[in-house]
């Protein structure tokens, strides 16, 4: 393998495999992208066997050839490099030769055969979606996840298609839920989708979304969720299981409703939550004809006490709270208010923007 390659070019395919490559040593061959140099185009693929991404850039190819080098070491040589060509060789030991001008260094490689294989797909039957509509479902629903590894089933994103035109994410940790709809014209899917998206693959895509993209294609090949961008393609495997019915953690029924800024109620969560007990997070929200006070204690620290207005006609009512989960909910909410619909201090409470119901959250209350 001998090619010649821009600076900028090579930067960019190896920055998206960084966070891929398997930092732990369970497969030490993990830590390596894998590069393919033909058709006047390098490749590169990376894997940790949960997600598998691979790209390609132009290059110019003296001689075609696959090599497999460390990821870390390639990506901060190449970010050192002057803007411009640089060259590419493989020497027979597998070792990979970087020459630009008078510099010259060499990464120890491995034979491209001890790569592990790369997953495939042979789906045709992409769904064409509005990549920032799409990143804007996963902030909203990817802190509820559950880092309880014990419940896999909860690690990851309920994605659900159910029609042509509308895809709903859901997320909960069994204390807190987060639900989003959209519409999209033309969805393909073939049958019904129900799938569950691990949380690491969920950030890739994001991070691949931010990298300017106005449009991601999806598809669903059996244990496989497929994201298509450009020539950047990541295969992400599925959490096996049977996702909750998220329908039940729902309240359908709540008899007060309470209009409150956002702005207002997120700036008093930050500081009366500073007094707050630094693990559970509670804090005290009373609401009573026209105000909310929201209280917290700390016996190590102190309390603190703040009292907003708000509109609301109902009985007195305290329910306690984690505050960094109502906090989530309100920096993922751009509208000026917010509805909080609740029954009692023992129910969970609703949290979504005013009047609208495309986006519900849900938080279970605490015991002070």
């Amino acid at each position: 393998m001998k090619i010649e390659i821009q600076k900028k070019d090579l930067l960019n395919l190896i920055a998206r495999t960084q966070n891929i490559v398997e930092k732990r040593n369970t497969m030490p061959v993990l830590v390596n992208v894998l590069l393919d140099a033909s058709d006047n185009s390098l490749k590169a693929y990376a894997t940790d066997l949960e997600v598998s991404l691979t790209d390609s850039v132009p290059a110019q190819i003296k001689e075609a050839g696959k090599v497999a080098v460390s990821a870390k070491s390639l990506f901060e040589i190449t970010k050192e490099l002057f803007d411009g060509p640089a060259q590419l060789i493989k020497k027979d030991n597998n070792w990979l030769e970087i020459k630009q001008g008078k510099f010259l260094s060499k990464i120890v490689g491995v034979p491209f055969e001890e790569y592990p294989v790369f997953p495939t797909h042979s789906s045709e039957n992409f769904s064409k979606i509005d990549a920032s509509e799409f990143k804007q479902m996963i902030d909203k629903t990817i802190y509820s996840v559950s880092n309880d590894e014990t419940r896999y089933h909860l690690n990851g994103v309920y994605f659900e298609s159910v029609d042509k035109n509308t895809i709903t994410m859901v997320a909960t940790d069994g204390h807190r839920l987060s639900l989003i709809k959209k519409s999209f014209t033309g969805l393909s899917f073939n049958e019904k989708i129900g799938v569950i998206i691990p949380k690491k693959g969920l950030f890739e895509i994001k991070k691949l979304i931010e990298s300017s993209v106005s449009d991601v294609f999806l598809a669903v090949e059996g244990s496989q969720f497929i994201l298509k961008s450009g020539t950047c393609i990541l295969m992400i495997r599925l959490i096996e299981g049977k996702y909750p019915n998220y329908q039940q953690f729902i309240p359908q029924k709540l008899s007060q409703k309470i209009v409150i800024s956002r702005e207002q109620i997120l700036s008093s969560l930050k500081r009366v939550s500073l007094f707050a007990n630094q693990k559970s997070k509670a804090i005290l929200m009373s609401f009573s004809e026209g105000k909310l006070e929201i209280t917290s204690n700390n016996p190590e620290l102190g309390d603190a006490k703040e009292e907003i207005d708000v509109e609301y006609k109902g009985p007195d009512i305290k329910i306690g709270f984690n505050a960094r989960y109502v906090e989530d909910v309100l920096k993922n909410i751009e509208q000026d208010k917010i509805d909080i619909e609740l029954n009692d201090q023992v129910s969970p409470g609703v949290i979504k923007a005013h009047g609208k119901d495309n986006y519900i959250n849900v938080v279970m209350p605490m015991r002070i």
